[in-house]
């Protein structure tokens, strides 16, 4: 069958539909003849013509072909590629609307999946929200049809590189160097087999990490050094799997970001987790810091930790830090920070997360207060054993409200906890990313 005749067999646009809320993804969310429909481009109140994109038992999915009655909330999305650019999908929403629906993303989740509400709703975090990213994967695609490197962001709709001149949210050191990157792309005998360029923006440099297929020749090498010294970019290769990762120019290559007024640096390499937004971060440590209301006397367990983001600053004004995490070479890393950063009251453990860790002997600490950074898949299997450490407070670092509302839920029914407060960080402005904060203490 061809794509023609599927298409074919989509319902008939609809002129006129009013949108009555939006989804967890930043669709527009209307019901026809008791059948929902997620709208691409639409927002809460509006009235909009809409095409069928796709359609499935209970649900379809269509676009705004055309706005009849606008929002308030609608602004001009800065971007030439926005709707086709997978990267962002709120740009055609104003900044401060974003917060105030992701703040009640996080509440109905708190309420509907968990079945608790925070004591106090928090202050949402702001920072830039042009420029801001730090971190990207860009693919990288050599389209011999259109006798040119594309470098950018998947397109929305589809596997295919999308056609970027430039890109907003990322660090202009990148975004405003798309083409620059992709003319230097096509200069290279290795063009064809570069699938990927992986971005890193440290306080001082900005790294690119080349993926490569094949080995690169002696002249692709040159080109590659030439334009980190020309640029000031930090090259790097990446031949196989993360492990793979070198610098090639400079090789004394090193990327760090300072948090100056606790007096710590964090040294990281290319492919490390680190937040896309130092702004945002910065912030999010200082609040940690201060809803756990850390002193000299306390014992502080901060589970997935990654590098010591949030350990050696807790280090800093805490009588001892456990930091936990799943991935060795993290944990190494974070030990050096330790060394780096001087700091003697803070040990690292390498353990699954994922897995019951009630029999480890980090478990067993004496501690008073604990932090969470899980991933999106939440905490799940921590649970318990925060329920056998019993904690006087716990801060939880969320980048996915459902899976905080699920483990907010066991925390507070089934530990014995209250849910303090709990709020939103604009850590991925334009896009339907729900990055969030919580405190619970003991009854």
């Amino acid at each position: 069958m061809s794509r023609r005749q599927r298409r074919s067999r989509l319902p008939e646009p609809v002129a006129d539909i009013t949108i009555e809320s939006m989804a967890h993804d930043g669709r527009g969310v209307a019901r026809l003849d008791g059948k929902t429909i997620f709208i691409e481009g639409a927002l809460p109140e509006e009235r909009v013509a809409i095409e069928y994109l796709a359609t499935h038992r209970k649900f379809d999915e269509a676009r705004a072909a055309a706005i009849h009655r606008p929002s308030a909330d609608r602004v001009l999305p800065r971007c030439p590629h926005f709707g086709i650019c997978g990267g962002c999908s709120l740009q055609h929403l104003d900044a401060a609307a974003q917060i105030h629906a992701k703040q009640q993303v996080l509440l109905d989740n708190l309420k509907h999946i968990g079945g608790v509400l925070p004591g106090a709703v928090l202050a949402p975090m702001t920072g830039p929200v042009w420029g801001y990213r730090g971190k990207a994967r860009l693919g990288v695609k050599d389209v011999i049809k259109k006798g040119r490197v594309l470098v950018g962001f998947r397109e929305k709709r589809g596997g295919y590189i999308a056609d970027l001149s430039r890109c907003e949210v990322m660090h202009p050191s990148v975004g405003e160097r798309l083409g620059e990157l992709a003319a230097l792309i096509a200069s290279l005998d290795a063009r064809a087999r570069i699938p990927q360029v992986e971005v890193a923006v440290s306080e001082a440099v900005t790294a690119l990490v080349f993926r490569h297929l094949d080995p690169l020749e002696s002249a692709d090498l040159e080109r590659l050094c030439d334009y980190a010294r020309a640029s000031g970019m930090h090259v790097y290769l990446q031949g196989s799997g993360p492990e793979s990762v070198r610098p090639l120019a400079p090789v004394d290559s090193v990327l760090s970001y300072q948090l100056s007024e606790l007096q710590v640096e964090i040294r990281f390499l290319p492919h490390d987790f680190t937040q896309v937004n130092a702004v945002i971060n910065r912030q999010m440590i200082a609040r940690v810091l201060q809803m756990l209301e850390v002193d000299e006397y306390d014992r502080v367990l901060d589970l997935f930790c990654g590098l010591g983001n949030f350990t050696l600053p807790l280090a800093r004004q805490a009588g001892s830090v456990t930091g936990v995490e799943g991935e060795a070479g993290l944990v190494s890393r974070a030990r050096d920070n330790a060394a780096l950063n001087a700091l003697e009251n803070v040990a690292f453990h390498v353990a699954d997360l994922a897995k019951d860790q009630r029999g480890s002997d980090w478990a067993g600490g004496n501690y008073n207060k604990v932090l969470l950074d899980p991933p999106r898949s939440g905490a799940a299997e921590c649970i318990d054993t925060l329920g056998n450490i019993a904690p006087e407070k716990i801060v939880y670092v969320s980048c996915h409200p459902g899976s905080l509302a699920r483990d907010a839920g066991r925390l507070v029914q089934d530990k014995g906890y209250r849910l303090l407060a709990a709020g939103v960080m604009d850590m991925f402005p334009h896009t339907a990313h729900v990055e969030s904060i919580a405190l619970f203490a003991r009854d």
